[in-house]
């Protein structure tokens, strides 16, 4: 055992329970226990439970993310302040600035990130399992040798769920190439879409004009085509999780932008026409009082005829 397993091993170990319990739910609901097709829906159900698990984190990376672009105009008055300064007095003072920056709006650089750090050691703990069975060798947990014999023998429409693309290329299964082909596209096309969601619809008009906002718009077209890696290299079992989980992104991005838009995007100002239309707003005006608030468990203390009079 290597060290990334070592670590990986209490991961491992749960995520070979989430899929043996989904493999035994089906199997007890009459579906073949040896079919591709049950072992497709318990990967599909292991994602399922990691994706709801990290909803709470996944909506605090989406926030972060909003605030990232929104402190922009901010960013660039700090950068602009210290430009051509490079001595360690202006880079300690830039870097106090920033930090300040951050903590004032309550976000980070590394907090947008968060979710994805947190869902790859399960990725790579599923890689493991995946490719223990594959191989044959039985699982640390639930995977007893039984159902690793199942699953390395199990396929669906005859694409074997162990195998890659190069193994299936090598051995001329057209349809294992065929599906993982499929399958790539599906994954560069929804993560393409998630990010357009937010490029086109999430960001605010100022955000637009920032530097951030032009790099990121390059990044749109290049960190897609990432999943051509993952496709040629992973088997078939692996890239149907990632599939799915893309797919679970994109469209809790889209519920997520309809919901809680960012103020001054397209999005949210498609949100005002709706709200509009049900009568619930009657202007353009940010939704509550426009004037400040008093603080919480404070009234207004009434003031008197006499009193009134002095102050006009």
């Amino acid at each position: 055992m290597n060290f990334f397993e070592t670590i990986l091993w209490p991961l491992r170990w749960l995520v070979e329970v989430v899929l043996v319990l989904w493999h035994q739910l089906f199997t007890a609901m009459g579906m073949n226990a040896a079919s591709g097709l049950t072992w497709v829906l318990s990967i599909i159900g292991l994602v399922i439970v990691v994706r709801s698990a990290l909803i709470p984190v996944t909506v605090r990376q989406i926030k972060s993310q909003r605030r990232m672009m929104d402190i922009q105009p901010e960013m660039k008055k700090i950068q602009t302040k210290y430009k051509g300064k490079n001595d360690q007095f202006s880079r300690e003072a830039m870097s106090r600035e920033t930090m300040a920056l951050y903590k004032k709006h309550g976000t980070n650089p590394f907090s947008s990130c968060l979710p994805i750090l947190i869902q790859m050691p399960v990725f790579f703990s599923l890689f493991y399992v995946l490719r223990k069975a594959s191989e044959n060798t039985e699982g640390i947990g639930l995977m007893d040798r039984e159902l690793t014999d199942s699953f390395n023998a199990a396929s669906i429409f005859g694409a074997p769920l162990k195998m890659n693309f190069t193994q299936g290329w090598e051995s001329q299964n057209w349809v294992v190439v065929g599906l993982l082909g499929a399958i790539v596209i599906l994954m560069i096309s929804s993560q393409f879409f998630t990010q357009l969601q937010i490029m086109s619809k999430n960001v605010s008009d100022e955000t637009k004009a920032s530097p951030m906002y032009r790099q990121q718009k390059i990044m749109l077209y290049i960190i897609p085509f990432a999943f051509l890696f993952s496709g040629v290299t992973f088997p078939l079992a692996l890239n149907i999780y990632w599939m799915t989980s893309n797919i679970w992104t994109m469209a809790q991005q889209g519920i997520v932008i309809n919901t809680m838009p960012n103020p001054g995007s397209d999005a949210w100002r498609a949100r005002q026409e709706r709200l509009r239309a049900k009568g619930k707003l009657t202007d353009d005006a940010p939704e509550g009082p426009a004037s400040p608030a008093l603080p919480q468990g404070q009234r207004q203390q009434p003031v008197s005829a006499k009193r009134a009079k002095k102050k006009k």
